[in-house]
């Protein structure tokens, strides 16, 4: 089955167990996602892809079917150990033009450094892409108004889980865009 989707919507979850594959469907259901048998993606933002908030987005998810996602997932048994997942975006000003999903699961972030990470890869992707000049040693700051200015890119942002592990425990964090026809 091949599709352009034309809807997204994004969510975020956390579980904690003592099996590993427990806290992944744990982290799933915080998700609100367990019930999707989840096929994962590359990190296309799709052309003329509509956004949509997570409550209409699970309206129109069927128990069982086949959904594609853009996923970051990390795991830990380890006490105290801070991990993360972000889906970084960013999104062309051009509609008919595709953006970029980055995803980005490290160890020892907090979730706002996980986050602008995530999100600056993937603006940096869309902006080689657009042939957008910039300096890749300069700091996200800089660069983030460079690809704005340029009016080529019109908005990045992630979606980001951190949590840390506890003693007995996997700790599992995911952060996901789910694409719908």
């Amino acid at each position: 089955m091949s599709f352009v989707p034309e809807r997204v919507f994004f969510t975020k979850g956390v579980g904690k167990h003592k099996e590993y594959l427990s806290s992944f469907e744990l982290a799933l259901r915080d998700a609100k996602i367990e019930k999707c048998n989840l096929v994962t993606v590359s990190s296309i933002f799709p052309p003329k892809c509509k956004r949509l908030n997570v409550e209409e987005g699970l309206k129109l998810l069927s128990p069982g079917e086949i959904t594609f996602a853009v996923m970051a997932r990390n795991s830990t048994n380890e006490h105290g150990r801070l991990i993360a997942s972000s889906i970084g975006v960013a999104l062309p000003a051009d509609e008919s033009l595709y953006g970029y999903l980055s995803e980005h699961h490290p160890y020892g972030q907090t979730s706002e450094q996980s986050g602008e990470y995530a999100e600056d890869l993937a603006a940096t992707m869309l902006a080689t892409t657009l042939g957008i000049e910039f300096d890749p040693n300069k700091d996200w700051d800089e660069r983030e108004g460079i690809y704005k200015m340029s009016g080529k890119i019109i908005n990045s942002f992630n979606i980001t889980q951190s949590a840390e592990g506890e003693n007995g425990l996997w700790t599992t964090v995911i952060a996901c865009a789910v694409l719908l026809p």
